[in-house]
């Protein structure tokens, strides 16, 4: 009989590459994951994996092995999610999710999942979407908060599926004093000679922000990178920046500063739930979309 965890290990280690790695994502030790493959070639009576170097390299009978046992995986657990159908949600479920939805969003499903479900934990990791959505493909993760802005497409693997929460509109934040402050909306042209903050290069909302300008086609003057939506702002009320900020989760714009949407057409991002399509049974993601799409609801009054 195949050991189901065996299988899991080699399944990882095919995905990242790496004894260690795979260790990392699944939370033990690289020697735990090494005896894991062990036992799983001894079952299968043949070798799983070859040095490559430093490294390994996943055999050929391996890969055939991670093919099949990939799929055998994948329909455990959408047995284990339809069995569990109509039970109380109980245990951990992880959900990824991009900072502004965790303080948007995520905090209220945490207080009323108190509420509603006593007997379910949950953890929140911060993650970009494009990293969040493979979380959820691998089985890293049991949901996912994602985006995807209307000028950069996320793409999401066939076995995710996707719940929409919302739509978030981001805005110019601008010094009060700032020669664009009076205007209405902005148009991208007289943003051309700005500088701006920018959350850290290959953030989709960094792309974002390049894709700004493209229309005109510029790039813009970055001076200052951080991840955190808040020190942006404060950049601009210093008079040192301009940052294009979401909604979600902003919180109130300080005195001294003002937010201004595009002209021309808003930029916009699509916020929606990602988990597995063998979850969609599962009470505690039904829970969670549910709780997120209140949430979604609350905030958008």
């Amino acid at each position: 009989m195949i050991d189901l965890q065996a299988l899991q290990a080699l399944v990882a280690v095919q995905r990242t590459g790496s004894v260690a790695a795979a260790a990392a994502e699944l939370g033990f030790t690289p020697s735990a994951v090494s005896q894991q493959i062990k036992k799983l070639e001894r079952q299968s009576r043949t070798a799983l994996l070859e040095r490559n170097g430093r490294g390994v390299l996943v055999t050929e009978r391996g890969r055939a092995l991670v093919e099949h046992g990939g799929r055998i995986l994948s329909e455990l657990e959408e047995m284990e999610s339809v069995l569990s159908a109509g039970e109380e949600p109980n245990g951990t479920f992880t959900v990824a999710s991009f900072s502004t939805a965790a303080r948007g969003l995520l905090v209220h499903v945490a207080c009323r999942l108190a509420e509603e479900a006593p007997d379910m934990r949950l953890e929140v990791v911060a993650v970009d979407p494009a990293e969040a959505v493979g979380k959820v493909a691998h089985g890293d993760v049991d949901l996912a908060v994602i985006h995807d802005w209307n000028s950069v497409a996320l793409e999401v693997p066939g076995n995710v599926a996707l719940e929409p929460l919302c739509e978030d509109i981001a805005d110019i934040i601008v010094p009060a004093t700032h020669r664009l402050a009076g205007l209405d909306a902005i148009p991208r042209a007289e943003l051309l000679p700005e500088t701006w903050c920018s959350q850290p290069r290959g953030a989709i909302c960094h792309e974002a922000l390049l894709r700004l300008l493209a229309e005109e086609g510029a790039t813009p003057r970055i001076a200052f990178i951080d991840p955190d939506f808040a020190t942006h702002i404060e950049f601009v009320a210093q008079g040192l920046a301009l940052a294009f900020v979401p909604r979600l989760g902003r919180g109130p714009i300080p005195d001294g500063v003002v937010a201004r949407p595009l002209a021309g057409g808003q930029a916009h991002r699509s916020v929606s739930a990602a988990y597995r399509r063998t979850m969609s049974a599962s009470p505690g993601v039904k829970l969670l979309v549910r709780l997120l799409q209140e949430a979604a609801e609350a905030a958008g009054r």
